[in-house]
């Protein structure tokens, strides 16, 4: 630990503006069939908008935290719980607002689709089996599972924070051996009652988490964990190219994922390293994030971008990203139902989709208000020490 204080880094509105982005690019994909999930980023290179989502989540945790870290306290370990716990909460909300808007559109509109997708259906087959792993988080809805994946890999992050301080190297070796014994043993979470694991696993999704807490905590010292390098700079630029041309490309794309199935089947190389697996944030995804947040917190006009005006929006969504992405994933049920009854129209779908995104606007720009309305009020007065214990118990009970 330093003898004295880091220099605490101020804001960093790049931040907000991406996680801004990441979630408008979530909400999008979350309603299937849009043309305008063909403009997402999943569309331009291996990653898609989650993984960004959960390293930024961890460059947040790192900024947001580890200050109450230089001198630990219980009390710092307890801010994070208590984040956990309402993410849980906030899950579950998502959750069966999900099964209800499901069941609304097949007892009032006759569209019982929604009832037979998501992993909703197992409700029917194995109902005692899905009321227990529900509130367990073994069985997780398509579209609401991300929250607990965030919620435990929280549960950790006050050992994280603590390792981040005092040997960030060795945690990142920690990390990267979980993350390959992970894939290597195909380990997980269980599910219940089905079998299999959770989609997003946090035995292989902390190597992402944690990058982006590394990230946060030499931030909030105001330090890069990964020092500016121009031939680093140009690494990651060309692998974001390559992959963009692997995807647009069809002979480039048949050349090279041929290339990836003779490295797995011929070589002996693990499908971790060669696969293209959401679920075990395997290489070609995770170099492919990684080298997307490297280089576009290296460049000047990202950041002079992020803190313009026409960027604002987003970054008020990203100052909000848990009820923005609540109200994203509750809409986007409501949505997929009535693409259900309405099918594939692209004025219709644009209509929709515009008023899904307004509505989680107008949820930020509400939590903001009440935020500055909250922050904006004088603080209470507190009694001077020795002072009669009537007026103690006045100012306790308007506090």
């Amino acid at each position: 630990m330093p003898d004295h204080p880091p220099r605490v880094a101020g804001r960093d509105k790049r931040l907000d503006f991406f996680r801004g982005l990441a979630l408008v690019m979530i909400f999008i994909n979350h309603v299937p069939g849009t043309v305008w999930e063909n403009f997402t980023s999943r569309n331009f290179g291996f990653s898609d908008a989650a993984e960004g989502f959960v390293l930024m989540s961890g460059i947040a945790a790192g900024l947001a935290y580890s200050k109450g870290f230089w001198t630990p306290t219980w009390a710092a370990a307890r801010k994070i719980w208590r984040r956990a716990w309402t993410l849980y909460l906030v899950h579950l909300l998502t959750t069966f607002w999900a099964i209800a808007i499901s069941a609304a559109f097949a007892l009032w509109f006759a569209a019982p689709d929604l009832l037979h997708q998501n992993q909703v259906w197992i409700l029917f087959q194995k109902p005692l089996g899905f009321l227990i792993g529900v509130p367990a988080l073994t069985h997780q809805l398509g579209y609401t599972n991300i929250l607990p994946l965030y919620a435990t890999l929280l549960l950790v992050t006050p050992a994280l924070i603590l390792a981040a301080l005092r040997f960030p190297r060795t945690l990142l070796v920690g990390s990267v051996l979980l993350w390959a014994l992970t894939g290597q043993f195909r380990l997980n979470l269980p599910n219940f009652p089905n079998p299999g694991g959770w989609f997003f696993n946090p035995l292989a999704w902390q190597i992402i988490f944690v990058m982006g807490l590394l990230t946060g905590v030499a931030l909030k010292k105001g330090k890069r964990f990964v020092p500016i390098l121009p031939w680093l700079q140009a690494l990651t630029a060309a692998y974001l190219l390559l992959a963009l041309i692997w995807l647009k490309v069809p002979v480039v794309y048949d050349m090279m994922n041929h290339f990836m199935r003779v490295l797995n089947r011929d070589l002996g190389l693990p499908f971790y390293i060669t696969a293209f697996d959401k679920t075990f944030a395997t290489v070609p995804r995770l170099l492919h994030v990684l080298a997307l947040a490297y280089l576009l917190s290296t460049l000047g006009w990202v950041r002079h971008l992020a803190a313009s005006g026409w960027a604002e929006p987003f970054a008020l969504l990203g100052r909000h990203s848990l009820q923005v992405f609540a109200t994203g994933t509750i809409l986007c049920f409501a949505l997929q139902g009535v693409k259900d009854l309405t099918g594939d129209q692209f004025l219709f779908d644009t209509l929709l989709l515009a008023m899904g995104l307004s509505m989680q606007f107008g949820v930020a720009w509400l939590a903001d208000r009440w935020k500055g309305e909250a922050s904006a009020r004088p603080a209470p007065k507190v009694a001077p020490a020795g002072a009669a214990t009537a007026p103690q118990t006045a100012a306790r009970g308007t506090a």
